[in-house]
């Protein structure tokens, strides 16, 4: 299988994430979907990515479906709970609360780009509002905690790793470690594992 995406996009780390966590065997490949070539457009109608592309050329797109279904191909780890409809859900509300923080710092970061008298400052400030409410809400629902739900790495965990290594990328100022020391010890030890280093590792 084939996964298009960019380096910087926070939905094709989290999808990516997925596929070296299951060790499922994958090509990468770095396809800009502004680029003229792009391969994006020709497989999913909405030119977005990510887009995961089967041995059979079916195309997956949006990473909710794309991490679904990955987590379906083996159980090593099941990163999705699938027979405790609790556990699902708190997993899957961990990664609506971390999409919610990528879809607010895209809308923020592009705003910021426009020429400074046609930035809409109350879009800015609704979704800066958003992400710190978010990030208060995932500290305090932490705590101490080593995963985001239950006791071993889920989908949850390569989330919030996947918005908060944006935040980092497009919004430093937000200096969310100073103000979230919790959240940040959590981060530094989600982003140890190797998934996580292999996808920073990865260049443009």
């Amino acid at each position: 299988m084939k996964l298009l995406g960019t380096n910087t996009s926070p939905y094709v780390r989290k999808a990516r994430l997925v596929l070296l966590e299951k060790n499922i065997p994958h090509t990468y490949v770095i396809d800009p979907p502004s680029e003229p070539n792009s391969l994006v457009a020709q497989v999913n109608p909405l030119g977005r990515i990510p887009a995961l592309i089967l041995d059979d050329g079916t195309c997956i797109f949006d990473s909710t479906v794309i991490t679904s279904y990955v987590d379906t191909l083996n159980d090593t780890p099941i990163l999705i709970p699938r027979h405790d409809a609790m556990a699902r859900m708190r997993v899957k509300r961990w990664e609506a609360l971390a999409d919610g923080i990528m879809d607010s710092a895209i809308v923020v970061r592009n705003e910021r780009l426009r020429h400074t008298d046609k930035q809409e400052r109350s879009n800015i400030e609704l979704h800066s509002l958003a992400i710190t409410r978010a990030l208060a809400h995932a500290t305090t629902q932490l705590g101490q905690s080593r995963w985001c739900a239950g006791d071993s790495v889920t989908l949850a965990d390569l989330a919030l790793v996947s918005a908060l290594i944006y935040l980092d990328l497009r919004l430093p100022e937000l200096d969310w470690r100073t103000t979230y020391p919790p959240l940040s010890a959590w981060f530094n030890r989600a982003s140890a594992r190797s998934s996580v280093q292999t996808s920073l590792k990865e260049t443009a």
